[in-house]
């Protein structure tokens, strides 16, 4: 009897320690949120030497421009959804404490959602850079373009069979 009490002590702390690794996971949640504000200074950076030139960029410049700003906002939205989701579903709840600001996904994104999201958002940042080359398309040789587009077509086959894969997993 004795040894079974000894083997579940041992179990118990292992099982404790093991849980307790997930902590290990915080410090590259710190270290998502340096690169988000570091991806800030680069919004920043583009904004403020775009700005004083719009009046004289032409219209498929100011574009260019627009689709930069984009990209890094919707870069940016996905490390922070990331920083977030994978917090919360990897480490710990976060408590938001009284607040109304807590956005309403905040604990209902699980690890399939968030991969789901993940390549929704590469998907989407492929394909305004494919339109950011095709705006500026005589900069590019045909091969770069070829590579561009079946990049960006790899990515929503990709992204197709993940939510396939998902979908099919989910039903069983």
């Amino acid at each position: 009897m004795r040894s079974n009490r000894t083997i579940s002590r041992v179990e118990r702390a292992l099982e404790a320690g093991i849980f307790a690794s997930r902590w290990l996971m915080a410090p590259f949640f710190v270290g998502l949120v340096v690169a988000l504000a570091i991806l800030l200074v680069k919004f920043m950076q583009e904004l403020w030497h775009s700005v004083p030139n719009m009046l004289a960029m032409s219209a498929s410049e100011t574009i260019l421009v627009m689709l930069s700003l984009i990209d890094l906002t919707l870069v940016g939205s996905l490390v922070l959804m990331i920083i977030l989701a994978g917090y919360e579903n990897f480490v710990s709840k976060i408590d938001t404490g009284e607040t109304s600001d807590r956005p309403d996904w905040m604990g209902k994104i699980d690890f399939g959602d968030l991969k789901l999201k993940v390549v929704a958002s590469i998907v989407a940042i492929s394909a305004i850079q494919l339109l950011a080359a095709f705006l500026d398309i005589e900069k590019f040789d045909p091969m770069t373009l070829g590579w561009l587009i079946g990049l960006h077509l790899t990515f929503v086959v990709s992204g197709v069979l993940l939510a396939l894969m998902d979908r099919i997993a989910g039903k069983h």
